[in-house]
């Protein structure tokens, strides 16, 4: 108290010099204010190591000697103009060595900035295994503060450990360590690490392939639990860390365990009877009841394996129903089915499940088409939950699919393979009453009747995964012509499996590459022929009217299709677009592909609808720089998009989503398009190996057209 008072008078004389020298001199003079003490550091900025300050029960351990931090402030009434004005961190740290001894450091920090972090990294003789202490005050060169531990304040604790600890044990009953084979695609497993360990707080782990992440001990050197789905059939391979509360990590332990395919569904109907067939036959679960609505016999889904489904009516008596409850809604489940809707303006059950066998007038869960103010929408309800996306089409096959994940909480939606919607919260509760096909149980009965096809109704106990999802929506593409432009006859190019052939006309010359006997190097006589684009053969135009064209549609532009073709252009390209690849109408193109020289693009053109001026949808890609391309066109009617392919390449621009397109009654063209005065953009260059399918290609098949041999669509 005393020294506080003497620091006061010392300011009041300084204030009267100043005073006195200001009356003589006729100057101002500045005046020195008070210092104050720098604030005692609060336990909120301290910091040993990256962890907070505790003690006890909350003292951290640390690996390595750590750095010690403190952010230290001094007030800002000590700030002075033209003045550097900071402090310095005086730390003490102190332990008790192994003869009970009491050890202690010291360290004064440089001179920092207030609000700024003083540090010390303590020696590296901190023995371990024990408790160490430490304190830290800032000193502004003037005076202190309190220490950090005084008053309301508390010291700051650390015990380094310099031991790793032990390798965890790994163990799963679903899917135990090298088990031939363990079930399987879709089901979900416990996986379990525990190390003998007595400071283990968290595993890390990874799934070679999979997910990974931290899981944390529930106390420590106690054990942990994860849970992990397999997606496909397979070796699957986890590793696992333990890590000790001081950071350290235990060596990587390894665990082998090997995935069968998924269960099979609980419910599968094909719908697939002959016609007149009351019962449809189960693959597996119960037979289903049909309808007298229900009239089997009804045309399948292209490139499905389907050989058909059953049509309903959309009156009272168009359902199937297996009589008894297949679904487990209380736990994780799946339905799906393939499906043809004949109207989408009124609501329309796929599959439901009757909530109770007896009382209830609501199912359980309902994977449905529904109206709604923007039009329909593919719909899956359950467990207050409505996930809805897509776009039912009248006359158009979909694949839809709805699935409730226990592990999440979680209801979605597939359409054609791919999620839609959102995914949305749902309650689980079990559900007594019968599986419904094609109605949906309401307060008066049953209603919202299908009308259309539906084929291959099933239903899982588990989940379908993505890649299962995208197979069981697949359309297996159906080759509907090849021309290798090896040979021609009276004008007349082949198909490769007879099917129907190119005519050429006057300015379209099949060319046949050189004789592989006659060597113009060795005999002068040999004339110099340049090689075919693809083996033997390929087709020179002249663009001025050279084309070849089939006499009838090689594709139905109107489903999913896709052609390819190998193009060379000239050095020489013009100024005008030339059109490789077209197909249409009387009056326009349903698509063509063509070159637009003075963009340096390809472009893939569709039009709205077979009339003059019709409205088109352009996507295009810049040309590579290989002399000879490899392009294709795909439409997915499944997904309404188009996309386009140089050398098995697309990109954002050269894909676009179209409403639909419109069938092309005319047959497939090679160099020419329709212009608005009849034919025209007249290609100048070379075309081989011409491809045609019904379906839409994987992006991954797209690299192997173009070659004399058929793509594997495996």
């Amino acid at each position: 108290m005393t020294r506080h008072v003497g620091r006061r008078r010392l300011a009041t004389v300084a204030l009267a010099v100043a005073a006195v020298v200001a009356g003589q001199g006729g100057a101002v003079a500045a005046t020195a204010a008070e210092n104050l003490p720098p604030k005692q550091p609060v336990v909120a900025d301290l910091q040993t190591g990256v962890k907070p300050c505790g003690a006890g029960e909350t003292r951290p351990y640390v690996s390595d000697a750590p750095v010690l931090r403190a952010v230290l402030y001094d007030p800002v009434e000590d700030d002075r103009p033209g003045e550097f004005s900071g402090v310095r961190g005086e730390f003490e740290a102190w332990w008790q060595d192994a003869d009970g001894v009491e050890q202690r450091r010291t360290e004064t920090t440089y001179l920092a900035g207030s609000g700024q972090t003083a540090q010390w990294r303590l020696p590296s003789d901190i023995p371990a295994d024990t408790v160490v202490s430490w304190r830290v005050r800032a000193d502004d060169g003037r005076a202190v503060s309190p220490w950090s531990s005084d008053g309301s304040g508390t010291v700051c604790e650390f015990v380094r450990d310099d031991v790793t600890p032990a390798r965890p044990v790994i163990s799963s009953a679903e899917y135990p360590e090298d088990v031939f084979w363990s079930d399987g695609v879709g089901n979900y497993g416990s996986f379990t690490f525990d190390s003998p360990s007595d400071d283990v707080v968290a595993y890390r782990y990874f799934f070679v392939g999979g997910p990974g992440g931290t899981a944390e001990a529930a106390t420590p050197g106690g054990p942990a639990t994860v849970r992990y789905v397999p997606l496909s059939r397979a070796t699957g391979s986890l590793e696992v860390r333990a890590i000790d509360r001081a950071g350290w990590s235990s060596p990587t332990v390894s665990y082998v365990f090997h995935i069968q395919a998924g269960r099979v569904p609980t419910g599968q109907w094909k719908l697939a009877e002959a016609p007149g067939a009351g019962t449809a036959a189960a693959e597996t679960g119960p037979d289903a009841r049909a309808g007298s609505g229900v009239t089997f016999g009804a045309a399948a889904p292209p490139g499905t394996g389907l050989t058909s489904t059953a049509r309903l009516d959309g009156t009272g008596h168009g359902f199937l129903t297996p009589g008894s409850s297949v679904v487990d809604t209380a736990k994780t489940f799946a339905v799906g089915a393939w499906v043809r809707p004949a109207r989408t303006d009124r609501d329309l059950t796929v599959v439901s499940q009757d909530a109770d066998a007896d009382t209830a007038r609501t199912p359980a869960f309902s994977l449905a088409s529904r109206t709604g103010a923007t039009g329909a929408a593919w719909t899956f309800t359950f467990g207050g939950a409505r996930v809805s996306g897509g776009s039912p089409e009248a006359g158009e096959w979909a694949y839809v699919l709805g699935q409730y994940n226990t592990e999440t909480g979680t209801a979605r939606l597939y359409v054609n393979g791919e999620e839609t919607g959102t995914e949305q919260a749902a309650t689980a509760a079990p559900s007594t009453g019968a599986l419904q096909i094609g109605r949906a149980r309401g307060n008066t009965g049953y209603r919202d009747r299908w009308q259309g096809e539906i084929g291959d109704v099933r239903t899982y106990d588990r989940l379908v995964v993505p890649d299962e999802v995208t197979e069981l929506a697949r359309r297996a593409p159906e080759l509907r012509g090849h021309w290798s432009l090896e040979s021609e006859r009276d004008g007349v190019s082949p198909e490769l499996y007879d099917g129907a052939p190119l005519r050429l006309s006057a300015g379209a010359t099949l060319h046949r590459g050189p004789d592989p006997s006659c060597i113009p190097d060795l005999d002068p006589a040999c004339p110099v022929v340049r090689y075919a684009l693809v083996d033997n053969g390929d087709l020179e135009l002249d663009g001025a009217g050279g084309h070849a064209a089939t006499d009838e549609p090689v594709v139905d532009t109107g489903d999913s299709f896709t052609v390819g073709v190998v193009a060379q252009l000239p050095q020489d390209e013009g100024e005008l677009p030339m059109t490789v690849l077209s197909q249409g109408g009387q009056h326009g193109d349903a698509f063509k592909l063509r070159y637009v020289p003075s963009l340096y693009r390809w472009q893939l053109v569709v039009s709205a609808s077979d009339a003059p001026g019709a409205e088109e949808t352009v996507v295009s890609q810049v040309r590579s720089a290989d002399d000879v391309q490899r392009l294709a066109v795909v439409y997915d009617d499944a997904t309404d998009r188009i996309t386009l392919y140089v050398d098995g390449v697309s990109g954002p621009d050269a894909t676009a989503t179209v409403r639909s397109l419109w069938t092309g009654t005319g047959g497939l063209q090679v160099g020419r398009a329709r212009t608005a005065d009849g034919w025209g953009e007249y290609l100048h260059g070379v075309v081989d190996e011409v491809h045609a399918f019904a379906g839409a290609l994987r992006a991954d098949d797209i690299p192997a057209l173009g070659h004399s041999t058929e793509p594997c669509l495996c």
